[in-house]
């Protein structure tokens, strides 16, 4: 069965100041978004991204080619409309965080994973004001209800575009801590994404590679660099 797909129908897509930011046109049809809702960013580094992916299509339209417009269609018609729910699933994420789980052994994953995930909780303690506690295992780790309240204020107040971006940002890693780490320029995002595979990488070293998993790792990384790019381009 062959699916149905967007032929080009433009010649060039461009950008547009408009109330609110800036829309990008297709020759001189506006952008709408799958539930029809006109797109406007922020900024005219982010609406100029759209439009190159855009301009890079062939005759046919291919939508995983197009990850900052589909990003941006993720921000509009699903996190604009139910803001306050994202943010609560998000700030689950800081109970839970990633970096707060340590493994009881061998001693030099133990070192490694204090070596590099100390320093951030360290950050967040510091500038963030939200110090979190560690455990050993999977068993559940209590948190300051106001280290939790202060990490979800950090969060609660950005645009549907840089909340869509933090999404994956904790999603990908399963670390609240370390996202803040990348969209406040505390660390790059290749480094935070390096720093959250630990345990990834402890495994290979001991069993090897799987073709399947490394392939899923890269694609994973993939995705955290570009939402870490996609928030950058909301600053400029």
């Amino acid at each position: 069965m062959v699916e149905w797909a967007v032929k080009r129908f433009w010649t060039t897509a461009g950008v547009e100041e408009t109330e609110g930011g800036f829309s990008i046109l297709l020759d001189i049809r506006l952008i709408k978004t799958p539930a029809k809702e006109q797109i406007i960013v922020p900024t005219r580094v982010l609406a100029e991204k759209i439009a190159e992916e855009w301009n890079a299509q062939g005759e046919l339209v291919d939508p995983i080619t197009m990850p900052y417009t589909r990003m941006t269609n993720s921000a509009i018609d699903k996190v604009r409309p139910q803001f306050d729910e994202v943010v609560e699933s998000l700030a689950s994420y800081a109970e839970t965080d990633h970096l707060c789980y340590r493994a009881g052994g061998p001693d030099e994953l133990v070192a490694r994973q204090n070596l590099a995930w100390d320093p951030l909780l360290d950050w967040a303690s510091k500038c963030l004001n939200a110090r979190l506690n560690t455990g050993i295992g999977i068993l559940y780790v209590n948190q300051s209800s106001k280290s939790l309240a202060n990490l979800r204020d950090r969060i609660s107040t950005m645009s549907p575009f840089g909340l869509t971006a933090v999404h994956d940002l904790i999603t990908i890693s399963g670390s609240f801590v370390a996202a803040l780490a990348v969209i406040y320029g505390h660390k790059s995002a290749e480094d935070i994404w390096e720093i959250c595979r630990i345990d990834e990488i402890w495994q290979i070293e001991e069993w090897g590679i799987d073709d399947l998993e490394e392939a899923a790792s890269a694609q994973k990384r993939n995705d955290f660099l570009l939402a870490a790019n996609y928030y950058s381009l909301l600053q400029v």
